[in-house]
């Protein structure tokens, strides 16, 4: 059992939240390492209070069981906290096709930029307009287009 096999096992758990983006994806999982026989896996969560990580933490665990690796120990880190540059631009496309208005960039180790005209994953308009800052889970918010009608989450940048 080597660091390459864990870190493929844990690189391919799911986010409960968002199940067409892995913790890898995402960019929540922050480093696996191996000391002795026990697997330590460090996370970021998207939010301080974000639910998702106590099964998050749990997933890692079976994963890692079932590849074989007896003893895990996940961690979590707050900081740096987490920023929505660490998700790949892949991941991006799919929380679009998905129908998750992606986020836009941040300033590197600055303020979120304001990202104005938010697409439409539907219809791909701007014209759209936030409805509520919270949508289907703490990481999203809800926004309504005006060319097409329908209502879509928008991942925010932070």
């Amino acid at each position: 059992m080597t660091l390459a096999a864990a870190r493929s096992a844990v690189a391919r758990v799911i986010d409960p939240e968002i199940p067409v983006l892995t913790i890898d994806d995402l960019g929540i999982l922050r480093n696996v390492e191996i000391e002795g026989s026990t697997v330590i896996v460090t996370i970021t969560p998207t939010y301080s209070g974000c639910p998702a990580m106590s099964m998050i933490s749990a997933d890692i665990e079976a994963a890692l069981h079932e590849a074989g690796f007896d003893h895990v120990d996940v961690r979590t880190v707050l900081s740096p906290a987490w920023t929505t540059d660490w998700m790949g631009e892949d991941a991006k496309r799919r929380l679009a096709e998905y129908g998750i208005a992606p986020p836009g960039h941040t300033a590197s180790g600055g303020p979120t930029l304001v990202q104005l005209g938010v697409r439409c994953p539907h219809c791909g308009s701007v014209n759209t307009r936030e409805h509520s800052r919270f949508g289907s889970t703490a990481c999203q918010a809800q926004f309504i287009c005006a060319a097409c009608g329908e209502p879509f989450d928008h991942f925010k940048a932070h």
